[in-house]
């Protein structure tokens, strides 16, 4: 039986004030596409850190592909919520996609030729190709997160995280990105944060409710009684239509 390429168990977590991850354990076979749903402040980002070896449980034990987080950080690919730096900041799309090769390229002489194959590739696969030369500061925030999504693809990982990639931006948007997330799927394994658990259970195989504690669902199976267990509210549902 092939192991999980992600596994948490009993993993714990606290900043030193109140629990804010509770026993929380969660396996993720290669090639599964994972939503991870829930309230504010109910420890999604958290998780992802635990996962990306940016944080250690306090109890628990977290494994990506075998290994401690921190030794299978190359092996990840992530796209952050709210990208952490200046738009203003005088760089390229291909310039910030080339970002996605560090670790990956030699550490002498720059980026090498097949470095520039596989970011020009990527922004092929983001239809984003023909605004390698812009600034970052001129693209709309639709663009902006292609240009993310295309710089941790660059990094070639066997997974992919992103951490709400579709906040702020409109449903045409959104449903182009993940309907590229559903084509990457087939090559590598996704976990995704979002708060629009109606949108994102047509997409993945299971979502996982996180509220400090954490329960899986096939996706097929997220109904209105869950949604108000969730989130502590009457929610009302939306249905999207997908050609």
């Amino acid at each position: 039986m092939t192991p999980p390429i992600i596994e948490l168990e009993k993993v714990s977590f606290s900043f030193g004030g109140p629990v804010v991850l509770e026993e929380i354990n969660l396996q993720i076979d290669e090639g599964e596409f994972i939503g991870v749903v829930g309230p504010n402040a109910g420890g999604k980002s958290t998780l992802l850190k635990l996962i990306l070896g940016l944080l250690k449980p306090t109890q628990g034990k977290v494994r990506v592909a075998g290994k401690r987080p921190e030794f299978a950080h190359r092996q990840i690919g992530y796209v952050p919520q709210y990208p952490r730096f200046t738009r203003d900041f005088p760089i390229t799309v291909e310039q910030t996609v080339l970002m996605g090769r560090l670790g990956k390229a030699r550490w002498w002489g720059g980026y090498s030729a097949k470095d520039r194959k596989i970011a020009i590739r990527t922004l092929r696969e983001t239809e984003m190709e023909m605004h390698a030369h812009r600034r970052l500061n001129t693209l709309s925030g639709g663009q902006l997160q292609r240009v993310l999504l295309s710089r941790a693809l660059a990094s070639e990982p066997r997974i992919l995280i992103l951490d709400e990639p579709t906040a702020n931006i409109d449903q045409r948007v959104e449903t182009d990105i993940f309907d590229l997330l559903k084509l990457l799927n087939k090559r590598m394994t996704i976990i995704v944060v979002s708060h629009d658990i109606a949108f994102v259970s047509y997409y993945v195989h299971r979502v996982a409710c996180l509220n400090k504690t954490m329960i899986c669902h096939q996706a097929a199976h997220i109904d209105g009684k869950l949604i108000d267990e969730l989130y502590g509210a009457h929610m009302h549902a939306v249905e999207h239509q997908h050609d």
